[in-house]
């Protein structure tokens, strides 16, 4: 245990929520913290050089390199590889994430582009701009088969709600857990049998190691032409030549993406143009309370850290 640490600077910047709203929360509970609150990298100036604690989303490895007496990096998103990926990351500087905070969000994007995909929205949208009145029966959500690929807090929220829509939830990843909303747990051994049945598959894993183009031209090929893909994990987890070629060829009926190997999506990428397919901009882990989702684990986080429960920081990322 260390003893109590005072006088500690806290930097906030790149936060995907009003940088000012957190730091007045947090200078409410903790007077004796200096905090300066920053839309981006280039309001930091010198404060970066005695900043211990950094609460971000993305950051520069140049950010990094200055901040000379950095102890602690709160990370207010739940995939943390792209600051893991940066040279200038001391071994010594702890990291933590916003892991389980983001399920209703990403929850609702997966079903807005279930729904929009199955009642073929875009086209309505488009229609509505040139008053065309036409009609189509949408496919319905009830009594259909859902893929589930990565059933942690974010998994596990989709899946209450697919069921709460009726239908059939099928789950997989290497933990087996008990869930109420999951009708059939898989392995990951298992992923082309559960592919060939599933008229909706949502990929929800991280990108790892292990995930890296989990989901290629095979699994791809192995899902019925009927059936609607969903990406809300990681781009890196899904070969995008190969899902472009199944979509090119209607294959599959159709995909909404809310994520890429490359961010921003580049001009030139083939999913702008496809038809079947919605283009979302990473936007699946925003939302409009984010900053009061987030504040529980950051003043929690606080207050263990100031107290020296450095290994008890909740979503402490050991590496």
């Amino acid at each position: 245990e260390q003893e109590e640490i005072s006088e500690m600077n806290l930097l906030i910047v790149n936060v995907n929520v009003v940088p000012d709203y957190l730091k007045r929360k947090l200078e409410s509970k903790f007077p004796e913290i200096s905090i300066l609150a920053a839309e981006t990298e280039d309001e930091v100036g010198d404060f970066i050089e005695k900043t211990e604690i950094l609460i971000a989303g993305r950051i520069s490895d140049e950010l990094l390199r200055r901040a000379k007496k950095l102890q602690w990096i709160q990370c207010q998103l739940t995939g943390v590889d792209y600051i893991l990926n940066q040279p200038s990351l001391r071994k010594d500087v702890l990291l933590t994430s916003a892991r389980g905070i983001h399920g209703p969000q990403v929850s609702e994007l997966t079903f807005l582009l279930m729904l929009a995909l199955g009642r073929r929205f875009p086209q309505v949208i488009q229609n509505q701009g040139k008053k065309v009145w036409d009609r189509w029966p949408g496919k319905l959500l009830w009594k259909k088969k859902v893929g589930i690929l990565g059933v942690g807090v974010i998994g596990e929220e989709i899946a209450r709600k697919c069921k709460a829509f009726g239908m059939t939830v099928f789950g997989i990843d290497a933990i087996k857990r008990e869930i109420d909303a999951v009708d059939c747990f898989f392995g990951p051994g298992d992923l082309l049998q559960v592919l060939k049945e599933v008229d909706y598959f949502v990929n929800v894993v991280p990108n790892t190691p292990e995930t890296q183009n989990m989901i290629g031209a095979r699994e791809l090929s192995a899902m019925k032409p009927s059936a609607f893909f969903i990406n809300v994990g990681r781009g890196e987890t899904v070969d995008e030549e190969a899902l472009i070629k199944v979509l090119r060829e209607r294959k599959i009926a159709g995909a909404g993406l809310d994520v890429y190997l490359k961010e921003p999506l580049p001009e030139d990428s083939p999913f702008w143009e496809l038809d079947n397919v919605i283009v979302s901009p990473h936007v699946g882990g925003l939302s409009d309370v984010y900053a009061d989702q987030v504040l529980p684990i950051f003043e929690e986080n606080l207050r263990r850290f100031l107290k020296g429960e450095r290994r008890d920081l909740i979503n402490f990322i050991a590496r």
